[in-house]
């Protein structure tokens, strides 16, 4: 990469990193203190923390086409400003109510879509991946922070506090945004990192895809509505003091990384995805169902979110790769796109379910129902086929018309290792899946390095 591509990378995956830090470091403290609020109930605590999740669902894929039109950086300095007046909102709020409408705002400025597109604008091909790459890694690692920084900060500055904090947050994205991230000579569609209309109806109608989709929701359903009654039996059930709870959080997510490494390497190196994806969400069922044992002990809490975790960790880093390895050459943004949806649309779900089973049923409810939930998700992804290990290769190929485009495509797909060839002309580039351990490099080097085919 060169060092403006590394800076757009960077600087992306800094602004990405601070708005989920702010949404994120509510998670592990807001039913400890939303009591506070006029009309808090179960459910409605658990809709507040949801509540994000359902305008980030709805609007992150309207957004990143809006990108196309306005500019990218337009898109999300707005996007950003949204975010901050939603944690406004609810720092300022007094009423449950009051929250949930902050929490929706800052789910409005649904950013993500955009944030992709633009660094698809100013990475090659070639280094888009790993661009990618680096934003995925801020997100992980902004979970990670929240965790432990949101019990520490819910102690000592409240809730308010942090939906101020989570402001600042969002304000010094526009700085990063305005100084930071460079200005791309041109901006266009890219069918690796966004949605495209024409193909909606295709993604929606691929079973292997939506299987994924359901999935990616279900896992953070599971997550939000945990995080309704987890805190409450820290607190509440093993007298552990709020801001002492990071100290449970941050050994179990440490170790369930580390132990999470072998995992993934069985999974990619050995070709061994679907078991290991389907011993994943038996973790996640399992973790629920210790919680369900042993919420009354510390050492069982530890053990059942340890286990959670390294089940958690394992699907939130195969169920994208499955999406990729699954998607149609040419049509990966459009599947990550759902997903992504689906992930948020999960949130929503987990924080109103689990505020009404915590309501009505108290946290052996919450996590029995996430249990069924994942007993459930074993069932649907039993049924997944068994993955090609195919990676995606993006290939500029200059300006083409359409039958130079299409001629160009079969003889990519004859070459040895590539399974799957896409040209389109506008785009410039060549959509492949390629098998890495068959795939002829020389041959595809010498057949786009080429001048372009006599077209009709």
């Amino acid at each position: 990469m060169t060092r403006g591509e590394r800076r757009a990378a960077v600087s992306l995956a800094g602004i990405f990193a601070m708005r989920m830090l702010g949404l994120f470091m509510i998670l592990p403290v807001f039913a400890l203190y939303a009591d506070d609020y006029t009309g808090a109930t179960p459910g409605l605590i658990g809709l507040a923390i949801g509540a994000y999740g359902f305008t980030q669902a709805l609007l992150q894929i309207p957004f990143g086409l809006l990108s196309d039109r306005f500019g990218r950086k337009r898109i999300i300095a707005i996007g950003l400003l949204l975010f901050a007046l939603g944690s406004l909102v609810a720092a300022l709020a007094d009423s449950i109510w009051g929250v949930i409408l902050g929490r929706a705002l800052q789910g409005a400025g649904a950013i993500a879509a955009a944030v992709m597109a633009l660094a698809a604008d100013l990475t090659r091909e070639e280094h888009r991946t790993k661009a990618m790459a680096v934003i995925g890694m801020s997100i992980g690692l902004s979970f990670a922070l929240a965790l432990v920084l949101g019990p520490w900060l819910g102690h000592w500055i409240g809730l308010s506090g942090i939906f101020w904090l989570t402001a600042v947050l969002a304000l010094s994205g526009l700085v990063i945004l305005r100084w930071s991230v460079p200005s791309p000579a041109l901006s266009r569609p890219h069918r690796d990192a966004q949605p495209v209309p024409a193909q909606f109806l295709a993604v929606l109608r691929d079973a292997r895809l939506l299987r994924l989709d359901f999935g990616i929701l279900a896992l953070h359903l599971i997550l939000t509505a945990s995080f309704v009654s987890l805190p409450l039996v820290l607190r509440d059930g093993l007298g552990l003091a709020p801001d002492r709870h990071a100290w449970l959080y941050l050994p179990v997510l440490v170790l369930s990384v580390a132990v999470m490494i072998p995992f993934i390497i069985q999974a990619e190196k050995q070709q061994r995805m679907k078991p290991v994806f389907l011993a994943a969400i038996v973790m996640v069922l399992a973790g629920e169902l210790a919680l369900v044992q042993w919420q009354g002990q510390l050492a069982g809490v530890v053990l059942a979110l340890f286990v959670f975790y390294v089940g958690f960790n394992i699907l939130e880093a195969t169920l994208p790769s499955l999406i990729s390895k699954t998607a149609p050459a040419d049509s990966k943004g459009t599947a990550m796109g759902f997903y992504s949806s689906s992930q948020f649309l999960g949130a929503f779900l987990g924080g109103a379910l689990g505020g009404v089973l915590h309501g009505r049923f108290g946290a052996t409810g919450v996590f029995l129902g996430c249990a069924l939930i994942a007993l459930v998700w074993l069932a649907v992804a039993a049924g997944m086929e068994r993955p090609r290990y195919l990676a995606s290769r993006l290939v500029g190929v200059g300006r083409l018309t359409p039958p130079q485009a299409g001629m160009l495509a079969r003889e990519l797909g004859r070459v040895p290792g590539v399974v799957e060839a896409v040209v389109v002309a506008e785009d410039e580039t060549a959509y492949l899946k390629v098998d890495p351990r068959a795939l002829d490099e020389a041959a595809l080097e010498t057949l786009v390095g080429r001048p372009a085919p006599a077209g009709q």
